[in-house]
């Protein structure tokens, strides 16, 4: 048996099924020998796409997919998604073919230290010293990947390892890695945060994508509507509580982070994203209760009142019957009703400045008109896929997820260049799990210049993925044509032309003419949601939505910029 049979065996043992990848020397065979194990090898047209879309499977199935890549550039460009997967918390497997290990040192073709290289980006880096080794490997790998917090790993293949051949009698037997185990909290911190929830007259749960992995809805929906608890979602936490739930307060997400008194995080990080737990963002002396499965989170960046190292479905099991023993839902409603009241009247001016946005159809369009009309015609179960700055920004408030899992974004790491490799991927899962379900992926055109051939693969694979470009001409902001048209006529356009600017009112809808699909143009409401009902009957290929708003749109006013600025 040669490596490549004895790799393929022992990933398809773990039970991968998806890998992501672009073949060339020396992993072509192993491309081949995936396929015929039956595994799902789906080629991409840049390796960061395949990266980010391997990791996008792991996060919707919680089982790692597999990015498969060529040595040396073909590794390095995958360094991107790896980081990307290892910071949200995503399994997944990268495995990369290298220079034979007697041509190192020589000058090797695509020579490259692929392992040391890889180590910070990754749970765990290895390579098999022989092709009797790679089982051992290929478990620990998806063991580590997928255990506590899931992540990267790497698994690096020397040509002479693929090709080496060992006898049966020689290959280490791997079992196949059983499911994480679940983590029980500690009935004293569970007792802890009870009490701080009893005597709190101000609130507050935290969504995080945590408790979208670990398919905890059921149970957090539970215990927030049983004790009928205000509540924030990160962005891939929506959906775990509706988003159109009426004890969502995320029109008041700045009044509510600033005043609540306890705070319960589930499955969620005090990083940027949540301003670090910190004033001026919150009170110096708010209570904070973290759910985490990863130990080193918890006390991170401020001291939690209560820190519950476990899964996030036990621990809202348990808080809620904790809850309901000391009888919250009648003898704490009237600590709070003036919370809620604040929080409401919050919510609701909020929402009359963003209305009074959405329904100016002037055009050029604004951010808020576009958003609010999608809305108004996608499927209510529609998989959101979103990357941009203002496009992904806006559009994670107006564009509701009212089921889990079904938003995929920037994530924590803010990474550009992911939308269509995630979109892949979604689609790949809704034909196999949910035929369905439709994809609908948002971009900044700034952010589909990133992976914008990918468009080959969706029509490859035949994935109907509705693509909307929210073309404002520009990174955060763009110029109209008569200026860009004024700029130019000066000459000398690396020294005139904004950074942030790029052509205007460009025809993006037409790259899927090249294959023989519908593209369209849009700058009006009415077009705009004929359109899109148009896009979501084509069922065996993409589409892309061309609509071309004002390159001077912005977000409404902040009481504080998105992001925390260093004090230093």
């Amino acid at each position: 048996m040669d490596g490549n049979t004895v790799l393929v065996e022992n990933l398809k043992l773990q039970g991968i099924e998806y890998v992501f990848g672009i073949v060339g020397i020396p992993v072509v065979e192993l491309g081949m020998a995936i396929q015929q194990a039956g595994m799902k090898f789906i080629a991409m047209r840049n390796e960061q796409a395949a990266c980010y879309a391997a990791q996008a499977i792991g996060y919707l199935t919680r089982k790692p997919a597999v990015c498969l890549v060529v040595s040396g550039p073909g590794l390095l460009h995958c360094f991107g998604g790896m980081a990307n997967a290892q910071v949200n918390g995503w399994p997944l497997i990268v495995i990369g073919g290298s220079c034979p290990e007697d041509h190192e040192g020589l000058g090797g073709f695509q020579e490259c230290p692929q392992v040391e290289l890889s180590r910070p980006y990754c749970k765990y880096a290895a390579r098999p010293a022989s092709a009797a080794l790679i089982p051992q490997h290929v478990e620990k790998a998806f063991r580590l990947a997928t255990y506590g917090r899931p992540g990267c790993c790497y698994l690096d293949f020397p040509s002479n390892v693929l090709q080496m051949q060992t006898s049966l009698t020689q290959i280490v037997t791997a079992h196949k890695c059983p499911e994480p185990p679940l983590i029980q909290p500690n009935p004293s911190a569970i007792s802890t945060a009870v009490e701080a929830l009893m005597r709190s007259e101000k609130p507050l749960v935290i969504i995080g994508k945590g408790a979208a992995y670990s398919r905890s809805e059921e149970a957090v929906r539970a215990l927030v509507e049983e004790c009928q608890l205000p509540f924030l979602a990160t962005p891939m936490g929506k959906g775990v509580v509706a988003d159109s739930s009426t004890l969502c307060v995320a029109s008041a997400r700045t009044l509510a982070l600033q005043q609540a008194d306890v705070i319960l995080l589930l499955g969620a990080r005090l990083n940027w994203m949540l301003h670090f737990g910190r004033p001026p963002r919150y009170t110096p002396h708010t209570f904070f209760i973290q759910v985490d499965i990863c130990a080193e989170e918890l006390n991170n960046s401020v001291k939690a009142g209560a820190a519950i190292l476990a899964d996030v479905g036990i621990t809202a099991v348990e808080l809620r019957k904790c809850l309901r023993a000391k009888s919250w839902s009648t003898n704490n409603s009237s600590k709070y009703n003036s919370w809620w009241s604040s929080l409401r009247k919050k919510c609701e001016s909020n929402q009359q400045i963003i209305k009074a946005m959405s329904m100016d159809t002037s055009t050029p369009l604004n951010y808020y008109t576009v958003f609010h009309h999608v809305q108004q015609s996608i499927p209510n179960d529609c998989i959101i896929v979103s990357e941009g700055a203002n496009t992904m920004d806006i559009g994670r408030t107006m564009l509701f997820n009212n089921l889990p899992r079904h938003r995929l974004d920037a994530g924590t790491f803010g990474t550009m260049g992911v939308g269509l490799g995630f979109a892949a991927a979604a689609a790949l899962w809704c034909q196999d799990n949910a035929p369905h379900k439709r994809v609908l992926c948002v971009e900044g055109d700034s952010a589909f210049g990133f992976s914008g051939m990918e468009i080959e693969t969706l029509f490859r694979y035949k994935l109907p993925v509705i693509i909307l470009i929210v073309n404002n001409n520009g990174i955060y902001s763009g110029l109209d044509s008569e200026t860009w048209n004024s700029v130019a006529s000066s000459g000398n356009l690396p020294s005139s032309l904004p950074p942030t600017s790029l052509s205007p009112s460009v025809h993006y809808e037409k790259m899927v003419e090249m294959f023989g699909g519908k593209g369209f143009f849009v700058t009006t409401v009415p077009h705009l949601m004929s359109v899109i009902k148009e896009a979501f009957k084509i069922v065996d290929q993409p589409t892309i939505i061309n609509v071309l708003i004002n390159p001077t749109a912005d977000r409404k006013p902040q009481s504080f910029s998105w992001l925390t600025e260093s004090k230093l």
